[in-house]
């Protein structure tokens, strides 16, 4: 089960045009909106990522807008575990459960994911909130993942599992974000 206390979410890449070209953009978007206000409401760190923004361009401002006081990670490796600045705020955090939402899920998200599996993280991907350029290689990473012991989720599952009760201000913020 994901504890608050001891989660954190990746966010993966999503920028410029690129974000734009993946398979389903529009739902990608609003489950990434999603559960970053989920996240923030249920007080999860964040950990935002950016791949070449000089390059690709910055995230997009449907995410970026909602990720007020977090500056974003710089890499230019494809795996985020590829980059001493993550890996310091990574364990920062004293995180032992990571969320990782993003683009693209058979390149960026497959690499980090399997180099957080390769440092002891319990790693669950959020399947409605990745995507690729195509679906084929959206569920052939998806497939992959889960082949190596990666657990999948979704938006609501993951942000459902994390609240664990159906009571109080939380909850009640969740459902909105969520409906």
């Amino acid at each position: 089960m994901l504890k608050p206390e001891v989660t954190v979410l990746i966010i993966l890449d999503v920028q410029g045009r690129l974000a734009h070209m993946m398979y389903e953009d529009e739902s990608l978007v609003e489950n990434l909106q999603k559960m970053i206000e989920g996240a923030q409401t249920l007080e999860i760190p964040i950990i935002w990522l950016e791949q070449l923004p000089d390059k690709l361009g910055p995230t997009i401002p449907e995410i970026s807008e909602l990720l007020v006081g977090i500056d974003p990670i710089n890499k230019h490796t494809f795996s985020a575990c590829g980059n001493e600045s993550f890996i310091e705020s990574l364990k920062a955090l004293n995180a032992e459960q990571v969320l990782v939402v993003g683009i693209e899920a058979h390149i960026c998200v497959y690499q980090t994911v399997m180099g957080l599996i390769g440092l002891n993280y319990k790693v669950e991907v959020v399947e409605d909130a990745v995507s690729s350029r195509t679906s084929q290689n959206k569920q052939l990473a998806l497939r992959k993942m889960s082949l190596a012991g990666v657990g999948m989720t979704s938006v609501e599952m993951a942000l459902f599992e994390l609240l664990e009760i159906a009571e109080g201000a939380q909850f009640k913020a969740v459902l909105k974000i969520v409906k």
